[in-house]
């Protein structure tokens, strides 16, 4: 009996997927509260890229082009996030918290922002009767603005108080950790908001709306709750000139790797993400496919992702370099959107099919060995809320620069190969789409001759093995 309860406490220690990303200075249960943080963050994108962005097209009639220009608007915010991981390292107070104050400023504007934009929302669709015209964009832009800075500053102090908080070993895990619940805040709100909503009135948007403010604000204070220590800081401390952030990008960039990786993030996550907007249509205008038979695209993709996790999973603990895996999955990125391209000239269903779980799997890969090589990188001088601030600023603007490029490509190259621009020979409906498969697979090139100096001069196999596990350390964040 004794024996079995034995097996049953190791079985149950072994399959729990967040064992190994709790530590002394990080209990998990301390962990897990932590992480609340990323599943607000996750509701807010939810609203802002997904909820809100149908509502103001479909229910409230305001035009695609302005729905655009605030969607877009958080994301311009995401360069800033360097500069407030910076202050998060750098902050004086005289009980010595540096993460706390800005998880608690950020949970405030990001409240505030859900609380303004359903009223904004609705002046913007034309439902006003006093004040200028120009009212509603204002207003909604502002709201777009206030819950996008918030929802940035409370990201990056979350993640740099987390790094802070775990050790060397874990501090991987951890921050996959919390991707994995930043995923979940996503799905479990989805899922939610899209209920509330299915009867959709002015008064049950502002209720739902201004409902997630309040569940920020909730889930933020569980969230921060006695996750920094009292330090008091004498006067002189707090007196002392804060370094500058030049100075302290100075020794982020001078950490060796820093730099290029970020160029490599940037280059790479351009280079995968641009067909998020065009595979479906792509599928549907060129091959014919029906809408269910296009929506199996993002099975397909995710699945090769997965594959790529549990590859990328194996290859790590054998000890190969995350540069190499890297180049891997560029190398793999570029066979999946030649796939692509040749699909349509063979009438190729089951080859498009292939291109799009190859895109996924390649993406998988890069994302896993970047993300191992950023949390490892060496940084001098500068702090971790510098570090993922750099980080998750390259990431999420490379994101929706490519989404955007990747739209507006293929509508120009398309109207003028349509129009006769190119000659008879190119006034194809496929070349707006070809076009832009062509400039990812050279963004691809480019991301490898990126990487090059990064690959360290090592055999593929080496005897220092990790754990053989597929722990989340393996997913991106």
């Amino acid at each position: 009996m004794i024996l079995r309860q034995k097996h049953i406490k190791s079985l149950s220690a072994a399959w729990m997927p967040f064992m190994d990303a709790a530590s002394e200075g990080l209990p998990l249960g301390q962990l897990l509260r932590l992480s609340l943080f990323q599943v607000s963050v996750g509701m807010a994108t939810v609203l802002l890229l997904g909820t809100l962005n149908r509502v103001m097209i479909v229910e409230l009639s305001v035009p695609a082009m302005v729905v655009a220009t605030m969607i877009a608007i958080p994301v311009l915010v995401a360069p800033f996030r360097a500069l407030l991981g910076h202050r998060s390292d750098t902050h004086r107070s005289a009980i010595g918290w540096k993460r706390v104050p800005y998880l608690w400023f950020g949970s405030l504007w990001q409240m505030g922002g859900l609380a303004v934009m359903p009223f904004a929302l609705i002046v913007l669709s034309g439902d006003q009767t006093l004040g200028p015209d120009w009212a509603g964009e204002v207003l909604a832009a502002l709201a777009f603005l206030m819950t996008g800075v918030g929802l940035h500053m409370t990201q990056t102090a979350g993640l740099a108080l987390a790094s802070d908080r775990a050790t060397d070993e874990t501090r991987p895990r951890v921050v996959a950790l919390l991707y994995v619940m930043f995923l979940l805040g996503m799905g479990i709100s989805a899922v939610i908001v899209g209920w509330l909503l299915r009867d959709f009135d002015q008064i049950l948007l502002v209720r739902v709306v201004q409902g997630c403010g309040l569940a920020t604000l909730i889930l933020n204070l569980i969230a921060l709750w006695k996750q920094e220590k009292v330090r008091p800081m004498s006067k002189a401390e707090r007196a002392a000139p804060r370094p500058a952030f030049r100075d302290a990008w100075a020794d982020l960039m001078a950490g060796g790797t820093a730099g290029r990786l970020l160029s490599v993030v940037v280059l790479g996550t351009l280079a995968f993400n641009m067909q998020d907007v065009l595979l479906e249509p792509y599928g549907g205008e060129i091959l014919q496919l029906s809408v269910s038979k296009t929506t199996l695209l993002t099975a397909m993709s995710a699945s090769g992702a997965l594959i790529g996790f549990v590859i990328a999973g194996r290859w790590l603990a054998r000890g190969l370099d995350p540069f190499r895996m890297a180049a891997r999955g560029l190398l793999a990125g570029i066979a999946a959107f030649s796939a692509v391209i040749f699909a349509a000239p063979l009438e190729s269903t089951a080859l498009f099919y292939a291109g799009a779980g190859m895109i996924g799997f390649g993406g998988g890969l890069f994302a896993v060995s970047t993300l191992t090589a950023a949390m490892t990188m060496q940084t001098r001088g500068a702090g971790a809320g510098l570090a993922l601030g750099a980080w998750g600023a390259a990431q999420a603007t490379a994101a929706g620069l490519s989404i955007f490029l990747g739209g507006t490509l293929r509508d120009i190259v398309g109207h003028l190969a349509q129009s006769g621009v190119f000659g008879p020979a190119l006034a194809q409906p496929e070349l707006g789409y070809s076009f832009v498969y062509h400039l990812e697979i050279g963004l691809l090139f480019a991301t490898l001759i990126a990487l090059g100096p990064l690959v360290r001069v090592a055999p593929l196999t080496q005897t220092d093995r990790r754990d053989d596990r597929l722990g989340i350390a393996e997913f991106p964040t």
